[in-house]
């Protein structure tokens, strides 16, 4: 079976014809390691680890590993397994955020919980970190600091996610503060390692893992205005999940300052688990309200953030992919 790479960055303007047919011939061996990666003696496990990979997906941390190193040295053979290892601990983390979420869909197919059930989605999910592990372990200890570091926040975003904001603490921040550790940290990691395999000026490395902070940001906010504004066909996942399950996000906090009569039944809605009926009430709500409209201003904030930073990087083709990722992001939420 031959690599299906994902088409995002290659659909993206202004990038680089030469460096456009670089990253793709990585991320095809990324691919084909990704795959491998997973198999296993127990046919089950093996087809339950390998249930998002074939899904698809943009392979947004590997692409950045591979963008970071083009910098330095693209062409170290360490940044092959550096850009699966980042992808796999991502992977890893989607198998146990559907069942935290009891998610139905995921990358358009049936989730791993609703296929296999709750327990074998997060043990495939543990299995998933523990080959990224595997393969980290040959690449150094450097790398295994960044990555033990990296998950810690991972965990940690997940915790305060579900704990919820303590007593003092604006909820807004909280928000905030979890998607910083539950979704910046590893794409901000994910130009670290590239840069550290690259070989890149720690100047350089500095700069491209503050912009891809806070492109995290900015992608995650995307995801988080999509759950909302798109239908089920264009995200490849149940809309208003977060709404369903009473989770806050970014437009569902800027709604509920409003001090417009007209929406105390929507603000009524928000913040608790709704059924189906009130469900899609909310959405209908919600996509019509100037908070959408407030959310995407945030969105694109943090976008310029990144762009800021960017701009400051050597003028080379990488640089042009980066902000054409910025770009990227914040056109994926309309």
């Amino acid at each position: 079976m031959s690599g299906a790479v994902p088409s995002g960055f290659l659909a993206l303007p202004r990038v680089d014809p030469s460096l456009a047919r670089e990253v793709k011939d990585d991320l095809e061996k990324v691919e084909d390691l990704l795959r491998e990666s997973v198999r296993s003696s127990d046919p089950m496990l093996t087809e339950a680890a390998s249930h998002l990979l074939a899904a698809g997906g943009k392979r947004f941390r590997a692409m950045l590993v591979l963008l970071a190193a083009h910098f330095g040295d693209p062409r170290v053979p360490d940044l092959i397994p550096a850009a699966a290892v980042v992808e796999l601990t991502h992977v890893a983390t989607l198998y146990h955020d559907d069942v935290m979420d009891e998610a139905e869909l995921r990358r358009g197919r049936a989730s791993a919980n609703q296929r296999w059930g709750n327990t074998i989605a997060i043990l495939t999910g543990d299995y998933v970190f523990a080959k990224a592990s595997t393969m980290l372990a040959d690449l150094g200890t450097e790398a295994v600091r960044l990555q033990a570091e990296t998950f810690a926040r991972l965990v940690q975003g997940q915790i305060l996610e579900t704990s919820g904001p303590r007593d003092g603490i604006d909820p807004l921040d909280h928000y905030l503060n979890v998607i910083d550790d539950k979704t910046a940290s590893l794409i901000a990691a994910s130009a670290e390692f590239g840069g550290m395999f690259g070989k890149v000026d720690p100047e350089t490395v500095s700069t491209l893992t503050r912009a891809c902070d806070a492109l995290g940001m900015a992608f995650q906010l995307a995801d988080d205005i999509l759950d909302v504004a798109s239908e089920s066909a264009d995200s490849g996942k149940v809309p208003g999940t977060d709404l369903r399950e009473g989770v806050l996000t970014l437009p569902m906090f800027y709604a509920m300052r409003s001090q417009d009569p007209a929406d105390e039944r929507l603000k009524s809605l928000l913040g608790r688990p709704l059924d189906d009926t009130e469900a899609e009430e909310a959405l209908g709500l919600l996509r019509r309200h100037p908070a959408m409209a407030e959310a995407d201003a945030t969105l694109r904030g943090w976008a310029d953030r990144a762009r800021s930073e960017l701009v400051t990087l050597p003028d080379i083709p990488a640089r042009d992919a980066f902000l054409a990722l910025c770009d990227y992001v914040v056109e994926r939420s309309g």
